[in-house]
């Protein structure tokens, strides 16, 4: 079997720069060019046309797994469905719009929810310079970020209705559009509508935000969540979570009314510094996402310790959907907790801190690097390598936080339509570099003698894993995987690394091997 091929980095060469796939200029999603597209439009007198997602069933369920009758769906532009249609009304907000009947995309939704709080990161998924006036053609856009590059996706503004009712998602105000629109935009990346049932809020927030994700269990993670959850609220990082799914159903409503299985948005952190009962009063604020709405409200007796004047600021009675809850019913109710920020810098609380990134893109190929797990002794060493140089803090900047490395691995796969496509369960493994091995190839042998200092934990089926650790200063070795051998497919790897403020322009020395 051929040994890994070695390609390094010399350290005086400045890396390419690739400009295209970033927000300035962003990919055409199926060579669609907006402004080419709709100065046609404008040139020929008509409304765009997307011939590219039409408007029939193959956009909505091409394999027929909703249940819809598609004779009974009609296309129609929003100018047909109302008279005075609109993009966006008294702004986007998270109250404006309700799930469809008919699609569990709730995950999605839940995004949304989040997106709705972070003007600029709105702004980049829906350019402001679109509208109904006097520059409307019937075409609209959006823009998402899909392994690693930016994408412009052109759509008509067809929508799929049922006597004149949309049939997915839709505003609450009757004459508002950007909800549909955008599910219909994130649909044309999917493949249809139908593709977009059920997944995991991770996949949104990250389309979303391009920026960097971590993702833990609330019951089973080591880390201070009150403290990163609360440093990410500051740095207006997109928050979700999940509830545990429950024993016979999904969708069941507890006596509190939590809904199982559902995802919801974190829409806010509030701390109070009063201590009650040998607990702290901490309060997180949640967005359920139905298809009709009703009262989520939770009761605590410790509301009765907080005054009027903080019960009015932190409590509606508005049939909302919207409710507070302390830490610990937190814990004990949601399952895990998504985290999307456009910088890492909220890993740390340190101003003397800063993290910096790499990013690698590689695929697992048979025959040649597609090694498997670690259980494929013979095989595993061929797996593409990637080696990370961790430098010492001082006090200042490791002792506000004593993770120093987050390490993300995420798969890309081609198929066009999201439900067809078949993540194989991966992971990643680090190992602690001897000094006497610093400049050499490992050999095959390297991996039957020494056993991983940290992994990503379990291979898991899934897009994106991702592991939040201390390393010791040192070097280290670290090799993504799928967990059986001659698995293909690409991947992204992204290696964020803690250093010191009066060095954040220094990136960690990393070498590709």
């Amino acid at each position: 079997m051929p040994p890994p091929r070695v390609n390094r980095i010399p350290r005086d060469e400045k890396p390419k720069i690739d400009r295209t796939g970033t927000l300035d200029d962003p990919l055409k999603f199926l060579d669609q060019d907006y402004q080419e597209l709709k100065k046609s439009c404008f040139k020929n007198n008509r409304r765009y046309v997307d011939e590219k997602f039409p408007s029939d069933s193959s956009s909505i369920d091409p394999k027929k797994k909703l249940g819809l009758d598609m004779e009974q769906i009609k296309w129609l532009r929003p100018s047909k469905i109302v008279a005075d249609p609109q993009l966006i009304v008294k702004g986007v907000s998270r109250f404006d719009y309700c799930q469809g009947s008919y699609l569990g995309n709730c995950w999605f939704l839940a995004s949304v929810g989040a997106l709705t709080f972070q003007e600029d990161v709105m702004d980049q998924v829906m350019p402001v310079d679109q509208s109904f006036g006097e520059d409307y053609a019937g075409i609209f856009r959006f823009r998402f970020w899909r392994f690693g590059k930016w994408i412009d996706v052109v759509i008509d503004d067809k929508l799929p209705t049922i006597d004149g009712e949309l049939i997915f998602v839709h505003s609450k105000t009757s004459n508002e559009f950007w909800p549909a629109l955008l599910e219909k935009a994130y649909a044309k990346v999917c493949g249809s509508y139908a593709d977009m049932h059920a997944g995991l809020v991770s996949e949104a927030l990250l389309d979303f935000t391009g920026g960097i994700h971590v993702h833990f269990e609330t019951a089973q993670t080591s880390i201070d969540l009150w403290s990163l959850m609360n440093r990410a609220a500051k740095a207006k990082a997109l928050m979700a979570c999940g509830t545990f799914l429950g024993k016979t159903s999904e969708n069941t409503v507890l006596p509190n009314g939590i809904v199982q299985g559902h995802a919801y948005t974190v829409t806010g952190v509030y701390k109070k510094k009063q201590v009650a009962q040998g607990l702290k009063d901490f309060y997180y604020k949640h967005f359920a996402l139905k298809v009709s709405c009703y009262v989520v409200f939770y009761r605590s007796s410790l509301w009765d310790k907080v005054s009027e004047k903080e019960q009015t600021r932190c409590r509606s009675l508005a049939n909302d959907g919207e409710f507070w809850m302390s830490m610990e019913d937190f814990t004990k109710n949601f399952e895990d907790i998504d985290i999307c920020c456009l910088s890492p810098n909220f890993l740390d609380s340190s101003s003397e801190c800063r993290w910096t990134s790499t990013c690698y893109k590689d695929s697992w190929v048979d025959g040649t690097t597609a090694g498997g797990c670690l259980n494929n002794k013979d095989s595993f060493w061929t797996n593409p390598q990637f080696r990370v140089r961790i430098e010492e803090l001082d006090k200042e900047c490791s002792g506000q936080c004593p993770e120093n490395i987050l390490v993300s691995l995420m798969q890309n796969h081609e198929k066009r339509n999201r439900r067809e496509v078949s993540n194989y369960a991966i992971g990643f493994n680090v190992f602690a570099i001897p000094p006497e091995m610093k400049d050499v190839k490992l050999p095959d042998k390297f991996f039957y003698r020494k056993r991983p200092i940290e992994s990503s934990g379990n291979f898991i089926n899934a897009r994106h894993v991702m592991r939040f650790f201390k390393l010791e200063p040192g070097e280290y070795l670290i090799v993504p995987a799928t967990f059986n051998p001659k698995e293909c497919a690409k991947f992204i790897l992204s290696i964020f690394s803690k250093s010191e403020s009066h060095r954040r322009n220094k990136k960690p020395e990393m070498t590709y091997v």
